[in-house]
């Protein structure tokens, strides 16, 4: 195994403490700012360990500059979403504190700071590190001006053929309004010589959205010389050739921009008649959202950035002045390049469905419970269980929750066809799931055509749930088979994602999720069931539970252990519980990838509570909670994070994992995590996170689990 050489640096604005954290006063309410993180500024911090993968040289070449990409993207949703609601409050004048102490504006400015900070190292680590690197492989991202007279030549042509057609240059005038800017549209401004005395004169380009930013040349009848492969900006080739948008007229200068707009659609769903028709209206007015970020390079000329603040509506603190190229979550584009050499290598994930001498997958879950863990196992069983069903003349009904399923979604297509075959078909498409409405819409109406049943959610809620009923008729004997995951009903994500697939013919969990359904598509308000727990009802409350009895057996037997691993720990009654777990001595060890409120660590607070996030080759998407028990042990497996939004505004489900031998494999899998030691990060009381300490044998827990299953 490989050691990972991690980036060495200096500590930068990003990593200072976010506020001094002295012994805190304790109260028994746990109420002191000072023992909570904020928000915000922790997710911060997560995409700094997002960044910290770019600069990992264990990892190919072409999977950091993935990594470059992905933290990219990540700051632009991070933009649209928790900053634009920030920026609200501060708009409405509310000065409530959030759980840390901060007040809206404190922490837009402490955000500015950060971001500032992770911008330039992002830079950095992308033109000082990586491109040199992409050199040395002959790949290279180029300026026009750097091209042969050859290349130039084809170059534009190519702009003639294929970009000049669909540009459309925008004037600013008392006659030229200033023209609507979407989200995440990159701009050329260009700099016009005024007919007289006057400012000169300003018009718009966009970047198109709907061609490759990154033109590759030889894809376009450049002949590569000694197998190089050059890489053209978009925005760059429009900029070379800007003269031929305006003919006759004396252009002085080109600057790109770069807008970022609140993107969370508000709905009033007790006001709307049609729930269809209210989220494609949002999906409208997405575009038009405020301005919360406008990136700029730093030689812009003032007169050019007075008149985009101007008619964008923005202050100063939201004008980013970034080097370089902006937006660089279009790196993606990359790659599609066929470089395996520069690439992870492939693998087959296990498929233990395989192994069962030829019986079918219904046969297979009769006989057992099967347990698998995403993506070092196979998730085609998932899509193999759906297929059978619409095909097997003996399954009555399928019922299925869909969250975020993908443009292509082979299970959609098995739905559709068991719906047409005349089975029963119960579909939850929730519409409200961010930045995957409009693939949900597309999913709905053809359910709908095809002739399965469609709702699209409960009022108020959103359904976050990942459950999968099938209802089979075996020698007139009804027998329930369910699917329940802590990830999507997504093929493409289930590749990259860490995730479980629990399949069982439990009949208690069956029954439980026949309720559930009820409640979902009818006007049931059960709220208990027999094995598992549904918020917004009842997860908050058995989590709490869980950890008062681990209080107590430690009381008692002197062996508590907990352990959760979760995307997000956020919920203030979760955190204190588990503050009164550790007061009262109970090992806790919180496996959290992103956000994580809680602070670590604090004398007479949180002593026995350690932090880790894993951030690696896949995404650590999985939620598991461990209890001792007082070696009773238990696991639970669940779609909720600890988050307030999971546990009172959303439906998810946790529900329990049965069978000792999974029990015991997911603490393995829990306990050989903890161990990690490249991936790894433990977080500070201060809120910074730092490498684990490498003493010993060096242990990435992602590459042993790709590398030991069966």
């Amino acid at each position: 195994m490989t050691k990972s050489r991690r980036p060495t640096r200096k500590p930068h604005l990003s990593e200072t403490p976010i506020s001094d954290v002295a012994t805190p006063l304790v109260d028994s309410q746990f109420n002191n700012p000072n023992l909570y993180i904020n928000r915000e500024i922790s997710w911060v911090e997560f995409n700094l360990r997002v960044l910290d993968e770019a600069r990992c040289e264990s990892h190919p070449l072409l999977e950091r500059l993935k990594f470059i990409a992905i933290f990219s993207s990540n700051l632009d949703e991070f933009f649209m979403i928790r900053v634009s609601a920030v920026e609200e409050q501060v708009e409405a004048g509310i000065q409530t504190p959030s759980l840390d102490g901060l007040k809206p504006l404190e922490q837009l400015i402490e955000i500015r700071k950060r971001v500032e900070a992770m911008l330039h190292e992002r830079n950095d680590c992308f033109y000082n590190h990586i491109l040199p690197k992409l050199a040395e492989e002959k790949i290279y991202f180029k300026a026009c001006s750097e091209l042969s007279e050859k290349e130039r030549t084809v170059l534009d042509q190519y702009f003639e053929n294929n970009i000049f057609p669909i540009l459309t240059p925008l004037a600013l005038d008392p006659g030229h309004p200033f023209p609507h800017v979407s989200n995440l549209s990159l701009s050329l401004a260009v700099q016009l010589k005024a007919d007289s005395d006057d400012e000169p004169r300003f018009a718009r380009v966009k970047v198109p959205d709907t061609i490759p930013r990154l033109i590759r040349l030889d894809k376009i009848g450049i002949k590569p010389t000694s197998g190089e492969t050059v890489f053209v900006w978009l925005e760059d080739v429009i900029a070379t050739n800007i003269q031929k948008l305006f003919p006759e007229v004396e252009i002085q200068a080109v600057y790109p921009f770069r807008v970022i707009r609140d993107a969370d659609i508000e709905i009033e769903e007790d006001e709307a008649g049609d729930l269809l028709e209210t989220i494609e209206e949002g999906l409208r007015q997405r575009r038009y959202g405020n301005v919360v970020r406008l990136d700029v390079n730093p030689g812009m000329p003032q007169y050019i950035k007075n008149v985009l603040i101007e008619n964008l509506g923005v202050s100063e603190r939201k004008v980013y002045e970034i080097p370089g190229v902006l937006g660089l979550a279009s790196l993606m584009e990359v790659m599609s390049l066929e470089r395996p050499d520069l690439k992870d290598a492939p693998f087959i994930p296990h498929n233990p469905f395989l192994n069962d001498d030829g019986d079918d997958i219904f046969a297979t879950i009769r006989k057992r419970d099967v347990l698998l863990y995403h993506p070092f196992d196979s998730f085609q069983p998932v899509v193999d269980l759906i297929h059978e069903a619409a095909h097997d003349p003996n399954v009555l009904a399928i019922k299925q929750t869909l969250y975020r399923v993908g443009s292509q979604s082979p299970i959609v297509q098995a739905l559709i066809e068991a719906a047409e075959r005349g089975k029963q078909v119960a579909v939850l498409v929730e519409l409200k799931a961010r930045f995957d409405e409009e693939n949900n819409i597309i999913w709905a109406k053809a359910l709908e055509k095809a002739g399965a049943h469609v709702v699209y959610g409960l009022i108020g809620l959103k359904t976050h749930a990942k459950v999968l009923l099938i209802v089979r008729n075996e020698n007139g004997e009804m027998r329930r088979y369910v699917h329940l995951g802590t990830g999507n009903y997504n093929p493409s994500t289930a590749k990259v994602y860490t995730d479980y697939s629990l399949f069982t013919c439990n009949k208690e969990i069956g029954a439980d999720v026949s309720d559930v359904f009820n409640y979902l598509t009818g006007y049931s308000r059960q709220k208990s069931y027999r094995k598992i727990f549904v918020a917004p009802f009842g997860i908050r409350q058995k989590m709490l539970e869980l950890i008062e009895r681990e209080i107590e057996m430690h009381k008692q037997h002197q062996n508590g252990r907990i352990i959760m691993k979760m995307n997000a720990l956020v919920d203030e009654q979760i955190i204190k519980a588990l503050y009164r777990a550790s007061q009262a001595g109970v090992p806790i060890d919180l496996i959290v990838r992103g956000i994580c409120v809680l602070r670590p660590n604090l004398d007479g607070v949180s002593n026995t509570i350690r932090v880790t996030s894993i951030v690696g080759r896949f995404l650590e998407h999985s939620r598991a909670y461990y209890f001792f028990n007082n070696g009773n042990e238990e696991v639970y497996l669940s779609s909720a994070d600890m988050m307030r939004r999971n546990l009172d505004r959303r439906v998810e489900i946790l529900f329990p994992v049965l069978d000792s031998a999974h029990r015991q494999q997911i603490k393995n899998d829990l306990e050989l995590m903890l161990k990690d030691n490249l991936k790894a990060r433990l977080l500070n009381p201060d809120g910074t996170y730092t490498p684990v300490a490498t003493n010993g044998k060096p242990i990435n827990s992602q590459l042993i689990f790709l590398n030991e299953k069966p």
